[in-house]
């Protein structure tokens, strides 16, 4: 049975439109997306059927192309409209900080970091510079480590914290192993960072660690 076929409720788009798109399960986001199915399948059927092979949603969205495009009813058309949604929802998240009270609203961050970091294959600390308003100036890579370490230089984030004019800055860093679990070494870094950085009247709003599916923070802990 296709789609059109099926109770007007039970369609994606449609439920998406009465309920909004809160309601709607990967699945069914993940058919709109697609639009039609293949042979033997409909658009849900093969959304929930690629949601399996991938592992979930995330290894789906961030996997390359080669393997993307290898999968049946996918190709170069649909992965090039996959990664424009997500440079658009990049943009998106960037222009909200841009333009709203960042540490107001630190559920926008963490999404604007997923965002950003969901490629880094390698441990990435990151910095956002934010103006007297908690509004994003820049985001800046500052230091790549191996698969499970970078060194981090508190005199470094400052000089850049400087260049940007940053009246305060957010501060974060992946863990390819996927636990976002803050370690010892964070948790010390953190007050490094903090104390240099208060010196020079900038204050660190958070440290955020970036795992799989999940992204913690160190100012949410008490460990600031």
């Amino acid at each position: 049975m296709s789609i059109r076929q099926w109770p007007q409720d039970d369609r994606p788009r449609e439920k998406l439109l009465t309920k909004g798109p809160g309601a709607l399960t990967n699945a069914e986001l993940l058919a709109i997306f697609l639009r039609v199915g293949c042979r033997g399948m409909d658009a849900k059927s093969m959304a929930q059927s690629l949601l399996d092979q991938f592992g979930g949603l995330s290894p789906l969205l961030t996997a390359g192309k080669t393997d993307f495009c290898l999968r049946k009813g996918l190709g170069e058309a649909k992965y090039c409209q996959l990664q424009a949604s997500l440079e658009l929802t990049k943009r998106y998240l960037s222009e909200r900080l841009t333009s709203s009270d960042v540490f107001s609203s630190p559920d926008e961050v963490m999404d604007y970091l997923a965002i950003q970091m969901r490629d880094y294959h390698r441990e990435v600390f990151v910095m956002l510079s934010l103006d007297t308003k908690h509004r994003l100036i820049d985001f800046t890579e500052l230091f790549q480590g191996t698969i499970n370490s970078a060194s981090v230089y508190p005199r470094e984030v400052c000089k850049v914290a400087l260049q940007k004019n940053a009246a305060a800055v957010i501060v974060a860093h992946n863990h390819p192993s996927g636990n976002a679990e803050p370690s010892k070494a964070d948790i010390a870094i953190t007050k490094k960072l903090k104390a240099a950085l208060g010196i020079l009247d900038i204050k660190l709003l958070d440290h955020f660690v970036i795992g799989k599916g999940e992204i913690v923070s160190l100012g949410q802990l008490g460990k600031l």
